[in-house]
């Protein structure tokens, strides 16, 4: 329970916030919601004035509004009877629905009799508003849908009956299609009325309207159910067992918790009831879950339904731990240093834009990290929680940070490629490892199960960097930027694996190194750039070196055979402008162990080497143009 105690926490530490509506992420509107209220998407808009009479009316498209709400409005379905407060379908607050064609279900009571009753009580309490007052006086005079269809919201047919779904037959009398039909509602009769009123005391609109908000939620409490003891503050409160859905969207049916199975009886054996498994209260489940909900829409990652969150118990921005250094840096609104000489300045480069983070500090400043998914419509787990002390937490990724990190250059800064130096993005090893087109699941999985190995400081799983290792030992498969970026991501991967084995290994050529991994892999190197630079850059055929590379992984020294006398033509184009990198092939092979230059296969380090190698080559040259 200390994640829903977290973000009970959260949403207290929030409270300015409740019931204001940000637009982000391509204008998607979110909001903290306030308890006992949840949104819908409205399609009418109904305006009352301040004697209880209609106005106007208009329609809406999809509009999302914030909405009072029961707990079992919250979770009705079907043919059951459960009226929202005040904002709701046609067919509970229109009176005369059924007059003009609306047609209602058997039930022991008309929708419109118990939203009716249900509003009236909240009229006539101590808690209840001007505004409460207003709607209430003009919707028990059971005349909604005559107004509408008076105001040319809504549209009868030749009877005088509301037209359910459109017909062209129409077209001619209504001289085009109404708008009502274009506004999202499947049929006139399920659309969604929010109510408005004109107040000229009070001008914020009564979805907006925070004593709208408070009036309800003190008329609400006073029906609450019995106090008992909440689970997560210790506390006796009025407990509930139902538990709010539309976790993740407006159509998420998937609960967090739920004892609703009195047939099958999970906790049969150790409960007699659900309520003496859990108690949980009614307020820190509407806060815990509206905070849960405001979070992800603020600043979760979804990837397939399963989400991936991360948040701070203070008002400080906290880094992402599947975020690559780029984004590090840029997040921190720190220079990118886009062209680094080595390794050593941009790595401190995102030292210093995790430390940003630290200003402010507490003894208590805490960092959540949350993973979500549902295995059916109905049920939604937490497959990963950690709480931990923000410094430690910060601590953890700056090690990631440093530890997996490499030099790559597939990412794009104001529509340029750049070389940054650091952690790939989590999502990019998914890349690495399964290819640009792996599916979300498997995309979702590989990032839940590298988040203990960031977090917590575990070993990368082996089969994550074999299969990344495979891919990039096969370039043939892929194209040329696909594989380029594998390369350098899986080095990284290598990186890690070897710093744990204590062995350091970094992006500038160790020239003085006699594995033989390390040293097949700068033969090929060399002999990748010695034919790339005879064929000419109006050549983009892949070099022998690149498409014996996968053999030459497994068989190293009969692979180096048949590439280098493949080598000799383009040593004879070149003339003297191959001697150095001729050169270099015998200073290279003359670094081998007596025994060493055979055909067992090789480590991972082979793909530093030839890396780190082509790296320098290649700067070489750049640096010989510029002279």
């Amino acid at each position: 329970m200390s994640w829903l105690l977290h973000l009970y926490e959260t949403y207290e530490a929030n409270l300015d916030q409740v019931g204001k509506t940000v637009k982000k992420r391509g204008d998607r509107e979110y909001t903290l919601l306030p308890i006992s209220h949840t949104t819908q998407n409205a399609h009418i808009e109904v305006t009352i004035d301040e004697d209880g009479d209609f106005l106007d009316a208009k329609v809406l498209t999809k509009e999302s509004t914030l909405i009072p709400c029961t707990e079992e409005a919250a979770s009705r379905s079907g043919s059951k009877v459960a009226p929202y407060p005040l904002h709701d379908k046609l067919s509970y607050v229109a009176g005369d629905f059924v007059k003009y064609g609306g047609k209602i279900k058997r039930q022991e009571e008309a929708p419109f009799d118990a939203y009716i009753r249900n509003l009236q009580e909240w009229a006539d309490s101590p808690y209840a508003t001007e505004k409460v007052k207003c709607i209430y006086s003009y919707l028990r005079k059971g005349r909604l849908i005559e107004d509408l269809v008076n105001k040319q919201v809504l549209v009868l047919d030749e009877q005088q009956q509301l037209i359910e779904k459109w017909d062209k037959k129409y077209e001619a009398r209504f001289e085009g299609k109404p708008e009502i039909f274009t506004s999202g509602a499947a049929e006139q009769s399920s659309a969604f009325v929010r109510f408005n009123v004109y107040h000229p005391e009070s001008v914020d609109e009564v979805w907006k309207d925070k004593d709208m908000y408070d009036s309800f939620i003190a008329f609400y409490h006073d029906r609450l159910g019995g106090d008992d003891v909440c689970f997560v503050t210790g506390k006796q409160l009025p407990v509930t067992e139902r538990h709010a859905n539309k976790i993740r969207h407006a159509a998420d049916k998937a609960k967090l918790i739920s004892a609703n199975d009195n047939s099958g009886f999970t906790f049969r054996g150790r409960f007699k009831t659900s309520r003496e498994a859990v108690g949980i209260s009614y307020d820190v489940s509407q806060k815990a879950h509206n905070a849960l909900k405001w979070l992800i829409h603020r600043q979760g990652k979804t990837i397939d339904n399963r989400v991936f969150l991360v948040w701070g118990n203070d008002s400080g921005p906290v880094p992402n731990p599947d975020e690559d250094a780029l984004d590090i840096v840029k997040h921190s609104r720190r220079e990118l240093e886009r062209e680094p000489d080595t390794d050593k300045p941009y790595a401190g480069e995102v030292s210093k834009a995790i430390d940003g983070y630290r200003n402010d500090l507490t003894y208590q400043s805490e960092v959540n990290i949350l993973v979500l998914d549902s295995a059916t419509t109905g049920r939604m787990a937490v497959l990963y929680y950690r709480n931990m002390n923000k410094e430690l937490y910060l601590n953890r990724l700056t090690e990631w940070h440093a530890s997996c990190a490499w030099e790559h250059r597939y990412r794009k800064d104001d529509e340029q490629f750049v070389s940054f130096y650091g952690a790939p993005a989590t999502r990019d090893i998914a890349f690495a490892a399964y290819g640009p087109r792996a599916s979300d699941k498997i995309v979702k999985g590989l990032m839940e199960r590298m988040l203990p190995c960031i977090v917590d400081e575990r070993s990368i799983p082996k089969d994550i960097v074999k299969s990344a290792f495979q891919r990039a030992s096969n370039p043939v498969s892929m194209e040329r930027w696909e594989w380029e970026k594998t390369v350098s991501i899986t080095c990284a991967l290598i990186r890690k694996m070897f710093i744990e084995k204590k062995e350091e290994w970094n992006v500038p050529l160790d020239k003085t190194s006699t594995d033989r991994s390390y040293l097949f892999g700068r033969l090929l190197a060399v002999a990748d750039v010695l034919e790339r630079g005879a064929l000419g850059k109006e050549e983009t055929r892949a070099t022998n070196a690149i498409r014996y590379m996968n053999s030459y992984s497994k068989n190293p020294g009969r692979a180096w055979k048949t590439i280098q006398e493949s080598l000799q033509p383009y040593q004879a184009r070149l003339g003297t402008k191959a001697t150095y990198l001729s050169k270099l092939i015998d200073e290279i092979g003359d670094q081998f162990e007596a025994g060493d230059f055979n055909n067992t296969p090789l480590s991972e380090k082979y793909l530093l080497g030839f890396y780190s190698q082509r790296r320098e080559l290649y700067k070489k040259k750049e640096e010989e143009t510029k002279q």
